[in-house]
């Protein structure tokens, strides 16, 4: 009985080791009113019950929804609409929320951080998924922690802790996902509405580095960028929302191993499933 009981263990591993590593899924900005100012949130509702119904076929290990979930600060209607849509996950995909600037204002209060955690929880957090550590921040208390010196500060203090902490428990891979990017094309470009301020952005670039941080994903550009700092990688997701430039609706694939390969497919090109023993597939709108 005992020998049986040993092969049927090893047989499962065997079979989770060749059905290859996990991916997940990274969207940004759904933004709920943005396409009406407000008015309604209709597009946004059509847009993210197609991405939640391709989530649920491709069966992610997690999800990660990169900040702006809504359009208007508190707006209970926008909210509520978020919230119905993301119940339509598959209850076994875990989901995670970061705050962005529409969710917590461009300069975060007491009164917005209170209530956002109480709508959405933390803003500010850890979440594990095989060997990977999930590192979520509230990017706008980086960005412009003048209305709430106290929390940015804070936030900061954790984080250092959290490094720490990934180190000593021997973590293999630390993600970290915030809603502003620290940079677009170089870690020396200028100040801009769609980056952290140089004057932060060098403390925290300085800290992943030091820490062995390879890869931050972010979203509020409503374009993909992919930039280098060193060995770290900045990805910034397209809107699921409205997209700017000549971006398109969509959500990025990540898969996740000894390397971390990603790809953002448009609505109209999502794949109708993923391969592990396979790269990510191309498709008619997809892109690095």
């Amino acid at each position: 009985m005992r020998r049986i009981v040993f092969f049927s263990v090893l047989l499962a591993c065997e079979l989770m080791h060749a059905s290859g590593p996990e991916f997940f899924v990274n969207m940004a900005d759904p933004q709920m009113g943005m396409f009406a100012k407000d008015q309604d949130t209709l597009q946004e509702q059509t847009n993210l019950s197609f991405v939640i119904t391709s989530i649920n076929r491709l069966k992610p290990a997690f999800v990660v929804v990169c900040g702006d979930l809504v359009n208007r600060t508190g707006d209970a209607e926008q909210i509520k609409e978020y919230k119905r849509i993301m119940r339509e996950l598959d209850s076994h995909i875990p989901v995670y929320n970061v705050a962005g600037n529409h969710d917590v204002g461009n300069q975060p209060t007491e009164q917005t951080l209170t209530q956002y955690r109480k709508e959405f929880g933390r803003d500010y957090y850890t979440f594990d998924s095989g060997d990977v550590r999930g590192i979520v921040l509230n990017s706008n208390l980086i960005a412009s922690p003048e209305s709430a010196p106290q929390e940015s500060a804070e936030q900061e203090k954790w984080l250092i802790a959290e490094l720490q902490r990934a180190r000593s428990d021997g973590v293999k891979q630390v993600l970290i996902f915030q809603h502003i990017p620290y940079f677009l094309e170089r870690a020396d470009e200028p100040d801009q509405y769609f980056n952290i301020p140089n004057v932060s952005r060098r403390r925290y670039l300085e800290l992943f580095h030091r820490y062995g941080v390879k890869y931050v994903f972010s979203g509020h550009y409503h374009r993909n960028a992919i930039a280098q700092d060193q060995d770290l990688r900045m990805i910034t997701t397209g809107a699921v929302g409205v997209p700017m430039g000549n971006s398109q609706s969509g959500f990025r694939i990540v898969r996740l191993g000894p390397t971390v390969e990603s790809r953002y497919y448009e609505l109209g090109g999502i794949p109708h499933a993923i391969d592990a023993a396979k790269p990510l597939p191309t498709s008619p709108g997809s892109t690095q």
